[in-house]
């Protein structure tokens, strides 16, 4: 084996020990029929939040801690990376009955 594979090897090994950690997800909620489905996630910092509306109007995903405020067109999607663990309450400011909240727990790995 010449030195350049010995080498090769090495980093490849090394780029396989490393991959313990977690790619960030992207977690669906659907907007259907003025709700959030799921109403509660579970989600970790990094990850993406993406809502996508089947319903005919506006809506948003509005932090009740103003971290956030999202808007999701209609037949359309918004989405946000969660930057820091804790809850999540959000509401839709046009249909404030719209309510759903986000559990972030540090990232994963």
């Amino acid at each position: 084996m010449s030195r350049f594979q010995i080498a090769g090897a090495l980093v490849l090994g090394l780029l396989l020990a490393g991959g313990s950690s977690s790619a960030a997800e992207t977690i669906r909620v659907n907007v259907a029929n003025m709700a959030f489905t799921p109403g509660e996630v579970s989600a970790h910092v990094g990850d993406t939040i993406e809502w996508v509306s089947t319903d005919f109007v506006m809506h948003t995903a509005t932090a009740r801690d103003k971290q956030w405020d999202i808007t999701i067109p209609p037949k359309g999607t918004g989405s946000v990376v969660l930057k820091q663990a804790g809850t999540i309450d959000y509401y839709c400011r046009f249909h404030p009955n719209m309510k759903g909240r986000i559990t972030v727990a540090d990232a994963a790995g």
